[in-house]
């Protein structure tokens, strides 16, 4: 799962997520390289998505 590639703007992705999911807050969404995994295990408590799903859905706003 740490496979998650971060791409563009991360603040651009950011906002598009909270447009998505509301109760996002700034403190869910900071993200630091090499730490995929922990971003991935709050969204996923907040959204009740899987890993994979969120980050494919990373991914996919990223490009």
């Amino acid at each position: 799962m740490a496979n998650l590639r971060i791409k563009g703007n991360w603040n651009e992705i950011k906002g598009k997520l909270k447009q998505k999911y509301g109760d996002l807050t700034d403190d869910d969404l900071k993200y630091a390289e090499g730490k995929e995994d922990e971003l991935l295990g709050k969204l996923q408590k907040k959204t009740g998505k899987t890993k994979d799903q969120l980050s494919k859905e990373i991914d996919k706003l990223g490009s």
